[in-house]
């Protein structure tokens, strides 16, 4: 973090009575010279002076920057739109796209549809298998 952003950050957390160090105090910075007279007619008072920004540039709340990027949730939205029209498309128009859109790789083909195997019936009756019974056990 650079350090304009912790100052910034301090900003916001400190308590609303207390403000900055008077300004004699700060690090030493200011000169008896000529140097120093000019660095403090310079200086602006109070702390509505930003270094840290370029000229014409507004700083920003991080505050107001978190709540303007936070994730917002469509959900209501969505299933209001969604839930909202219930025309359901004709099954013969959607096959038809279906089929167009459908590529030549096998993945891409419909599984093939087995037709169902119809129970055959016996070739023989009733009557057949007692007539063989009586054939081959030799009962009446």
């Amino acid at each position: 973090m650079s350090a304009s952003l912790v100052r910034r950050g301090l900003e916001l957390l400190e308590a609303p009575g207390r403000g900055e160090a008077p300004s004699g105090v700060h690090r030493g910075q200011d000169g008896t010279g000529a140097a120093g007279a000019a660095r403090r007619r310079k200086r602006v008072p109070g702390p509505d002076r930003n270094k840290a920004t370029v000229k014409g540039r507004v700083v920003k709340s991080a505050i107001e920057e978190y709540h303007k990027k936070k994730a917002v949730n469509h959900l209501r939205e969505n299933l209001k739109y969604m839930l909202k029209g219930r025309i359901v498309a004709n099954k013969a128009i959607t096959e038809q796209v279906l089929a167009q859109t459908r590529g030549r790789k096998s993945k891409d083909q419909p599984p093939k549809k087995v037709a169902k195997k119809k129970p055959e019936g016996t070739v023989f009756t009733e009557e057949d298998f007692r007539k063989f019974e009586r054939e081959y056990f030799g009962r009446p």
